[in-house]
């Protein structure tokens, strides 16, 4: 119990809560682990409990009928997903991936939601949870849709900067290592499309590559190809909302 207590707490959303309330909302919850590469939930599954991770790194991904895959989101621990359980309980329309093994808190859906309905400040939180979410995924569409392979990821490594963004002597590190693949499947194009874009901006001292670790060194010059104002990126811990 005191584990759950701890867990919920460590997340901002829940930490002013008053003590009853949490006391309420860890008696529903599990708590599950997860090891690498092993589905958290999957498409078309009851969309009945959100999920706080509290250890690893998962992804949020979404896949067409032809079998195409498309990454939606990374989550780090501390953060909330699943969250549109609150909203349609219907069924899921996205599966959640662990890249690093990890550990949730299944919390039940009604429940929050009788939380929500208790505490104004905490539903004003999950909602604006879900629209910068949202927003998110909506601008990467628009990225999508109207601009180059080279902008699509010039913008990806901004965003991903911004998230999980680390400042270095030079410039920006990623905390999360992130493949070809990966990269391509968060923008819609190859790898191979990724793999020759990342090249040049690596040839024009823009970012450098290795491992599949990526620093930005200069992130004000990037962002200027393609017309966005650069926003250093918060000291790491817990995602504020």
């Amino acid at each position: 119990m005191a584990e759950k207590v701890w867990h919920l707490k460590s997340c901002e959303l829940f930490a002013n809560l008053p003590a009853e309330q949490i006391r309420r909302l860890e008696s529903h919850c599990r708590v599950r682990s997860f090891a690498v590469r092993s589905l958290v939930y999957l498409p078309y599954q009851a969309a009945d409990s959100v999920f706080l991770l509290t250890r690893g790194l998962v992804k949020v991904c979404h896949a067409t009928p032809e079998g195409k895959q498309s990454t939606l989101a990374f989550i780090e621990p501390g953060e909330l997903f699943g969250e549109l359980a609150l909203f349609d309980p219907s069924q899921r329309d996205e599966f959640v991936e662990v890249v690093n093994a990890a550990s949730v808190v299944m919390i039940p859906a009604e429940e929050l939601l009788h939380l929500m309905a208790q505490a104004n400040a905490f539903a004003v939180g999950i909602t604006k949870l879900v629209g910068l979410r949202r927003q998110r995924i909506q601008r990467r569409l628009r990225n999508l849709l109207f601009q180059s392979n080279r902008d699509r990821l010039i913008h990806l490594l901004l965003d991903l900067a911004d998230q999980f963004g680390v400042p270095a002597d030079s410039g920006v590190r990623l905390r999360i290592k992130l493949s070809h693949q990966e990269l391509a499947n968060l923008i819609g194009s190859t790898r191979e499309s990724v793999t020759i874009v990342l090249g040049q901006l690596k040839s024009e001292g823009l970012i450098d590559v290795t491992r599949r670790r990526i620093a930005i060194l200069r992130p004000h010059q990037m962002a200027e190809r393609v017309g966005q104002t650069y926003r250093a990126p918060s000291p790491p811990g817990i995602p504020t909302l």
